[in-house]
């Protein structure tokens, strides 16, 4: 295997370990430059007062055991002032040797305070230290805390949905993604801006930061094995070659693309894009529905905003509504998809469902709970 290929990635926690454990030159190189490139999205951070509090309480639990054990065991030490251990003692005792200062005044001299000593106390001084400089070694493990995230994120996802593009046109395919019931880590974000990549990390969405018309930055998004690709930069040429490179990386995908111009429809179709959708020549029929009817715009744009009253809806035939009229259906059924062929629900050949037909319908937004 050459240096420059990446070796494929194994699912399952012993993938993890043994990354931890060993790496090929390769894959070093491919988890650092996708710990500059890929961004988790934050996890809930314990504020920096509570930490302080529970290191405090492990602390003096880890005290509290120490002076415990000491203290039932006190018969097996010698204090050199008194000859005799008590409770406050058995407690400086614990502190003095906990804290690793050690004066010598309060010594083990029986073979089970000894043995003790060695099996229990000493592991509880570690325990201690570690509390201590928590913070240090949590800075300390930061970054192997990152590579297993972006490791396991890496492994696991599949028919994701990927976003090239977090403009305006690429938050509105989101949000419209989060009203089907798309998970948010089921959804990833290419753009080669780091405000827009920060931008769509404060959304909760894990994001790529990187040329999308570069091989290297979709598969980092693992574009080769999503569902669905969503096209949205700023520039039709641009669009163009996001698409050939994303249909040579994934033959199944469906990839919808937006552009400015018309013209540009055939290159992106023939650049392997199932639907292209030009927002110039959108915007400006939405116009002149509006100045026509400013309802029927309205209406338009509640159809195509999800959750905001009205949806327009995707769904396979219910068995009850095959072999029966698009008419009879309990729902407002506007078109038939047969044979990824779109039939209007007035069209004869729509006029009786047969099986595997799929439905688009017009129905009243479910309200979230």
């Amino acid at each position: 295997m050459r240096n420059d290929e990446r070796p494929p990635l194994k699912s399952g926690k012993f993938s993890i370990l043994r990354s931890l454990w060993y790496r090929s030159h390769a894959e070093a190189r491919d988890d650092a430059e996708a710990g500059r490139s890929i961004t988790m999205p934050a996890q809930s951070a314990v504020p920096p007062l509570q930490q302080v509090l529970r290191r405090l309480a492990l602390g003096l639990l880890v005290l509290a055991v120490t002076t415990l054990i000491v203290y039932v065991d006190r018969d097996g030490y010698n204090d050199n002032s008194d000859g005799s251990v008590d409770l406050l003692d058995s407690a400086y005792y614990a502190t003095v040797t906990l804290s690793t200062t050690g004066y010598g005044d309060i010594t083990p001299v029986s073979d089970p305070a000894r043995l003790t000593n060695i099996l229990v106390i000493t592991p509880l001084r570690v325990v201690f230290l570690i509390i201590l400089v928590g913070t240090t070694l949590e800075v300390l493990t930061e970054r192997t805390r990152q590579h297993v995230r972006v490791h396991r994120w890496r492994s696991r996802i599949r028919d994701h949905v990927v976003v090239v593009g977090y403009g305006t046109k690429g938050r509105h395919a989101v949000q419209s993604l989060l009203g089907q019931g798309v998970p948010k880590e089921r959804i990833i974000v290419v753009d080669p801006v780091r405000k827009a990549v920060d931008a769509a990390n404060s959304d909760g969405l894990v994001s790529v930061c990187g040329d999308a018309t570069r091989a290297d930055t979709l598969r980092k998004a693992e574009t080769q094995n999503a569902a669905r690709v969503i096209i949205a930069p700023q520039r039709d040429d641009t669009a163009a070659l996001v698409t050939l490179t994303t249909r040579q990386l994934n033959r199944r995908a469906s990839i919808a693309v937006a552009i400015r111009e018309d013209e540009n429809v055939p290159l992106l179709k023939q650049s392997g894009a199932d639907t292209v959708i030009t927002s110039s020549s959108a915007a400006g029929r939405l116009l002149g529905v509006a100045t026509a009817s400013p309802h029927s715009a309205n209406t338009l744009e509640e159809l195509m905003t999800y959750g905001s009253g009205l949806d327009l809806i995707e769904r396979p035939a219910s068995k009850d509504e095959v072999g029966r009229s698009p008419r009879e259906s309990k729902d407002l059924v506007v078109a038939v998809v047969r044979r990824k062929e779109v039939l209007a629900y007035s069209e004869p050949e729509a006029q009786i469902l047969k099986a595997g037909d799929r439905l688009i319908t017009v129905e009243r937004s479910v309200p979230s709970i």
